[in-house]
């Protein structure tokens, strides 16, 4: 059973609810990490929480909502492993996975509504990566972190 990790800031609360209904619809397990209410929080924290559930595979693949999209593409992308794009239209999404591999979908909850959010869900949860040429580009990718640290 697929497993998807989820988490927002208060912009996002009420996108992620609407998420997390449609994702346990369709029987995928869901790991939510917060917050629990729309009161005011800090969305690094959430996004750090997402990101490190699917780099230690905890969970498959991780949904983050905050009010642009911008502060939580930022937290999830400073973790190696970790391809978050920020998606607000269905082609967006597809094309996340059939080139990019995204393992982490990064929605607007303030620019966005919910059909076209669960659209663009559902698009990333279906559309498969097509590897070939873009495993290469998606190893370049990973290695950059490497490089960055010294290793070959």
């Amino acid at each position: 059973m697929i497993k998807i990790s989820i988490g927002s800031d208060h912009a996002g609360f009420e996108l992620k609810k609407i998420i997390e209904a449609l994702l346990i619809k369709r029987n995928i397990e869901v790991i939510d990490f917060g917050p629990r209410d729309s009161d005011s929080v800090d969305y690094p924290d959430f996004g750090q929480m997402v990101a490190q559930s699917v780099v230690s595979k905890e969970s498959n693949r991780g949904i983050v909502i905050c009010g642009t999209g911008l502060g939580m593409s930022i937290v999830v992308n400073r973790f190696p492993g970790i391809r978050g794009t920020l998606c607000s239209d269905v082609l967006s999404a597809k094309m996340s996975r059939q080139h990019n591999d995204s393992n982490l979908l990064v929605l607007a909850g303030r620019m966005i509504g919910s059909t076209l959010a669960n659209e663009i869900v559902q698009t990333w949860l279906d559309t498969p990566f097509e590897g070939g040429r873009h495993q290469r580009r998606i190893d370049k990718i990973e290695n950059v972190h490497k490089t960055k640290q010294g290793e070959k």
